[in-house]
């Protein structure tokens, strides 16, 4: 694994991911945890190709703004650039946009787990 992988997740805004659904807001725009959940995809997915056999990344982390609203049928993008490993620790830049522009960026911080031991912990 090194530094600079990167990957884009999609989605378009519909009833089901709106701030009004998710109970984040009383409006039928992009909900904040919607576009949180996508950047963590993004980030999830750079890295999923290159972990050892029986691992995966957990989210510890996101710090993030979200600056525009984004409406209903608009395709919103997620993308995660890996800027720094620590032993397990990932840390990603990542940013939301839509066809209007950045609508949101922040930092990510991911683990490295083995699926296993992780899930032998519930």
């Amino acid at each position: 694994m090194e530094k600079g992988l990167t990957y884009t997740s999609r989605t378009i805004v519909n009833k089901n991911n709106t701030a009004l659904t998710l109970g984040s807001g009383d409006m039928e725009v992009l909900g904040t945890p919607a576009m949180l959940a996508l950047m963590e995809n993004a980030a999830m997915n750079s890295v999923c190709s290159h972990l050892p056999e029986g691992s995966t990344t957990v989210g510890s982390m996101i710090e993030s703004t979200h600056i525009r609203p984004s409406a209903i049928g608009e395709t919103i993008t997620a993308t995660a650039t890996l800027e720094k490993i620590e032993n397990r620790k990932l840390t990603f830049k990542v940013t939301a946009a839509d066809s209007k522009g950045l609508i949101g960026e922040g930092t990510h911080i991911r683990y490295i787990v083995d699926r296993k031991r992780f899930l032998g912990k519930l």
